[in-house]
């Protein structure tokens, strides 16, 4: 509990130390066009301006909230990852919660009747397979097809200062991943909202009721006499791509400290694996291992958490890596602006039966194989049993991550780490 408390108290010195502020911030810029509107808002607990949650902001300025649409965690942030979240009514607002995350991904037409127009205001950690941005991809269509304007309140992303990790394929599109971008793609979600419209990665078969005589580029060029869309960012303050935010809230139950926000994109990757990925521990995503790796290596045991109900292996002794440092810088130094595979090829090469690495789905095709869909291709997958070198996998990497790179400058806000 003290590190815990601990960790909130750094977080707020060092926002104000930065004076980095975001786009919920700059309400001067955004509030106008929310009076005399019915206002439907995407949030969760992460959704904040100062320590009051962004609904309560709203409210208290006059401002008529109508619906709250929450995404993976649920509004309150407290769900386990992949958990089923039901519709409710907000206790203290008695406003109706619809949840986007399970079988129903996107507001429909009846949900959004009474709406004039909508927000988007999500604390993003910057992970291709964290599915706020799948999310965001859903509500930008909802709002073209239902002929609403968008506002999207931008926030930093705490690992935008690099770009690392296979693109995604587009066969292995999924919740999880559904465009051909790296695992760390260097954006904010104000950013990848642009990147998705001018690259017309939007699906015309969620946008049905658009005359698809239309192009995408005249549809987002907001021709108002023909649809009432249009997309407005307010960006962030003081922030570019060199900047090391902090988060002043932990963004889902399973990236409890800063720590674990840095190492998440490299090891949720065991997720697809047979291994523990340190859910149920205090330090989930930077304690890593299985029962049966050697006993001299580090030990641990994953226990049922609020966030982690059920982990893999609850109440076993695991036995593999404790990345965890309490000198976060330090952390930083080690990740060195890298995706980090070397324990996953550790791992790879303890493992003794190398069938069973690999979570398999039931229908054992390769576009199912969880592990395939986080790395977005079974590539890296396959050179794991290959036995490739961290070299040779991260040279597989770069021609499409060249490509990225290039694409990704068209969409940026903010100054550039490079």
């Amino acid at each position: 509990m003290r590190s815990f408390c601990l960790f909130f108290i750094l977080c707020v010195f060092k926002l104000s130390a930065q004076e980095i502020l975001p786009g919920a911030y700059q309400t001067q810029q955004y509030f106008p066009l929310l009076k005399d509107k019915n206002v439907a808002i995407f949030a969760n607990h992460t959704s904040t301006i100062n320590h009051t949650h962004l609904v309560d902001s709203f409210l208290n300025s006059g401002i008529k909230v109508v619906k709250i649409f929450a995404p993976e965690h649920g509004f309150r942030g407290n769900a386990d990852a992949g958990k089923k979240i039901n519709n409710e009514v907000d206790e203290k607002t008695q406003l109706p919660i619809i949840s986007l995350y399970g079988k129903k991904t996107q507001p429909s037409a009846k949900d959004l009747d009474e709406v004039d127009i909508l927000v988007f205001d999500i604390q993003d950690v910057g992970v291709r397979f964290y599915t706020f941005i799948s999310s965001l991809q859903y509500f930008i269509e909802a709002a073209i097809e239902n002929n609403k304007p968008l506002i999207i309140l931008d926030r930093p992303n705490p690992n935008g200062f690099y770009i690392d990790g296979p693109v995604l394929e587009s066969n292995y599109k999924s919740f999880v991943g559904m465009q051909t971008v790296p695992i760390v793609y260097g954006m904010t979600i104000g950013e990848y909202a642009k990147m998705l419209i001018g690259e017309k990665w939007l699906s015309w078969k969620n946008i049905r009721k658009i005359d698809k005589r239309i192009s995408l580029g005249e549809l987002l060029g907001f021709e108002q006499e023909k649809n009432n869309f249009s997309l407005t960012v307010i960006s962030c303050k003081n922030y570019d791509h060199n900047s090391k935010y902090v988060l002043p809230i932990p963004p889902s139950p399973n990236l409890p400290n800063m720590q674990s926000v840095y190492w998440y994109p490299s090891t949720c990757l065991f997720e697809g694996t047979i291994m523990s990925e340190g859910r149920g521990t205090d330090y989930p995503f930077c304690i890593f291992g299985h029962p049966s790796f050697p006993k001299d290596l580090f030990s641990f045991k994953p226990i049922s958490k609020s966030g982690a109900t059920h982990p893999k292996f609850m109440n076993q002794t695991c036995y593999g890596w404790n990345v965890y440092n309490e000198d976060v810088k330090a952390t930083l130094a080690e990740l060195n602006q890298q995706l980090q595979i070397s324990y996953l090829l550790k791992a790879y090469k303890l493992f003794e039966n190398k069938n069973d690495f690999f979570i398999k789905p039931k229908s054992e095709l390769d576009t199912d194989y969880f592990f395939n869909k986080l790395v977005g291709s079974n590539q890296l997958k396959n050179q794991l049993q290959q036995q490739k070198t961290e070299h040779e996998i991260r040279k597989s990497w770069q021609p499409n991550l060249n490509k990225f790179k290039k694409l990704r400058k068209k969409y940026l806000l903010y100054k550039d780490f490079d």
